[in-house]
């Protein structure tokens, strides 16, 4: 049997050594299995071939482990748990955590959970942030916490109906209804910390991160508020919360992200760092004031969804030849370009991975920098304090880089800039606002960049769009009516032989018929013809006409090869695409 000994006396020790300390293992034993990891060429932990040779058991090791962390290890069949400290975690939290609320002191505000593992330590962080909690835990086997689990939190989960039901009828929060400017600070705080307004907006967030939103919007209106999500591009909405709960869940978010809940009148911008399932997760949060209240828009940055691979974005055949040509030469401006929110910013860092070596500097620019990649130096832009695309691209260009990433090239001199670190060898990526790749010229020309500079600098030109993908789970063929095919200029004699596909709508799509989003493409290659139509400020419509003669395929063909290969609906390419056509 293992002794229990105090936490001080086993953090931060070898684990060898805390099993002997714990009466476990001997000294020899562990001896024996580190000459075992040593022969193995160190590539299995201790751990496991103490368990394998049958010398610990699970719980001797989750003890240990927990120890080493500085954590103490519980055994939750002995412990008490009370029913108004269960009530202190809502089930869906427990569940998405993998947490059981253990004790509860009022006076200190301090929840103290168990965890079922060392590694699960973020949860706690993860806890305050959304109950409002101060947070401490200990550690308690998998098993037992999957039993406590069923045991206090039933397999029926509040639904966000029953919470805006018990919101609806909540007269404290009514109260609050049409007051505005009138609701002083306390008041405020005891809205933020409102007990359903928490429960609501923890589920809403958890629910939004499951269906893989990309946003969370909360809109205040005259005689209602609106929840809405933004999955696969296209905005969805809730049922509706009360409308007199819109001033508690903004003070809500605003504790969340650290901003300052007595501010109404200005736009305020913040973040919520949090680790769901294992995954970080970061939510930009946007605060709009707007005549009826305050207009929230949560953006959910799921690293874990983003597949940073130029081959993984949608990017095929003798296109991503040219971008893999593109993005390895030695210098010059590569610009990507396209409306908000196409996937501008991950096709930019998909190339800035595959170009992230030890050899290489690399130093990005961005507003806001939007995911933290290892090896890479990243500088968010502060225009309120100076700090401008054009003021920070000086200073890096000092900072001795190999490859310059530039957020967005807004204005004459962060543009010049750009030209000049191309031309004094570095590789510079970067993004504007058009419509596809042949309008980038005249976009610079409008900021007024000369045309000798645009030839000398530009190398080439990605334009894209995103268009959602068919649910592989419900995909059936069908015959497009010719109404369908004339929305791409198409005939039934253009499309014989060709199979078409939609998706019909299931569970797993939301009934959509839709489900994840890939990226369209338009790749145009500077060459010497482009150069001279350039140098003789020719039309973007020439332009066009001489990057197709020189392998450019347009937005609405890439489009269509991916409506022939069963990835996506003339529906959607038409959307995406419409403005490309003559």
């Amino acid at each position: 049997m293992a002794k229990k000994l105090p936490v001080r006396q086993l953090k931060g020790r070898m684990l060898g050594r805390i099993l002997i300390k714990m009466g476990v293992l001997t000294r020899d034993k562990v001896h024996e299995c580190l000459q075992i990891q040593k022969e193995r060429g160190g590539k299995d932990k201790l751990g496991q071939i103490l368990l394998e040779l049958g010398l610990i058991n699970e719980l001797d090791l989750e003890s240990a482990l927990a120890g080493q962390r500085g954590m103490e290890f519980v055994d939750l069949n002995s412990f008490e748990i009370k029913p108004d400290v269960i009530e202190k975690v809502a089930a869906h939290i427990a569940r998405t955590y993998n947490v059981i609320p253990l004790e509860y002191d009022a006076a200190s505000n301090l929840l103290t959970v168990a965890i079922d593992s060392p590694d699960n330590f973020r949860a706690t962080d993860d806890l305050s942030t959304l109950m409002g909690f101060t947070v401490t835990a200990k550690v308690a086997s998998k098993e037992e916490i999957d039993n406590c689990l069923v045991k206090f939190y039933p397999e029926e989960d509040e639904s966000i109906n029953e919470l805006i039901g018990e919101l609806e009828s909540d007269s404290e929060l009514a109260e609050f209804q049409g007051r505005g400017a009138s609701i002083d600070l306390d008041e405020l705080k005891e809205l933020a910390d409102s007990n359903p307004v928490k429960k609501l907006l923890n589920l809403v967030l958890l629910q939004a991160i499951r269906d893989k939103a990309s946003d969370v919007h909360f809109e205040p209106f005259e005689q209602e508020y609106k929840m809405r999500y933004r999955i696969d591009g296209v905005l969805y909405e809730m049922v509706p919360p009360p409308r007199h709960i819109a001033v508690a869940l903004s003070s809500r978010i605003k504790v969340m992200a650290q901003l300052d809940i007595a501010e109404r009148r200005l736009p305020q911008d913040g973040r919520i760092p949090l680790v769901v399932g294992g995954k970080p997760i970061d939510l930009r949060v946007s605060i709009l004031p707007t005549m009826f209240g305050e207009s929230v828009v949560l953006r959910i940055l799921d690293r874990s969804q983003v597949d940073l691979q130029l081959d993984k974005l949608g990017i095929a055949g003798h296109d991503l030849e040219m971008v893999n040509e593109l993005i390895h030469k030695p210098n010059g401006i590569i610009v990507v370009t396209g409306p908000t929110g196409c996937g501008k910013t991950t096709t930019l860092y998909s190339a800035l991975k595959e170009l992230n070596s030890p050899e290489t500097k690399l130093i990005t620019t961005e507003d806001p920098v939007e995911y933290d990649i290892d090896g890479l130096i990243q500088v968010q832009i502060q225009a309120d304090i100076g700090l401008t695309f054009a003021k920070c691209l000086r200073s890096i260009l000092r900072q001795d880089p190999d490859i310059v990433m530039v957020g967005e090239i807004r204005d004459l001199e962060t543009a010049k800039i750009s030209v000049e670190a191309s031309l004094t060898g570095h590789l510079v990526f970067t993004t504007v606002h058009t419509n596809d790749a042949p309008s980038t010229i005249a976009r610079l020309v409008d900021l007024g960049l000369e045309t000798f500079l645009i030839t000398a600098a530009l190398e080439g030109i990605v334009a894209q769009r995103l268009v959602r993908k068919i649910c592989l789970n419900c995909k059936e063929e069908y015959e497009p009516t010719e109404e369908n095919l004339m929305e791409l200029s198409l005939t039934p004699d253009d499309v014989g032989g060709k199979t078409f596909y939609y998706g019909k709508g299931c569970s797993k799509c939301n009934k959509t018929g839709y489900r994840g989003r890939t990226g369209v493409y338009e790749i145009m290659v500077m060459n010497d013809e482009l150069r001279d139509l350039i140098m003789n400020k020719a039309s973007t419509n020439v332009l066009r006409d001489a990057a197709r003669k020189g392998g450019m395929k347009m937005l609405r063909e890439n489009g269509m090869d991916l409506i022939y290969s069963g990835v996506t609906t003339i529906d959607e390419v038409v959307r995406e695409t419409l403005l490309n056509e003559e």
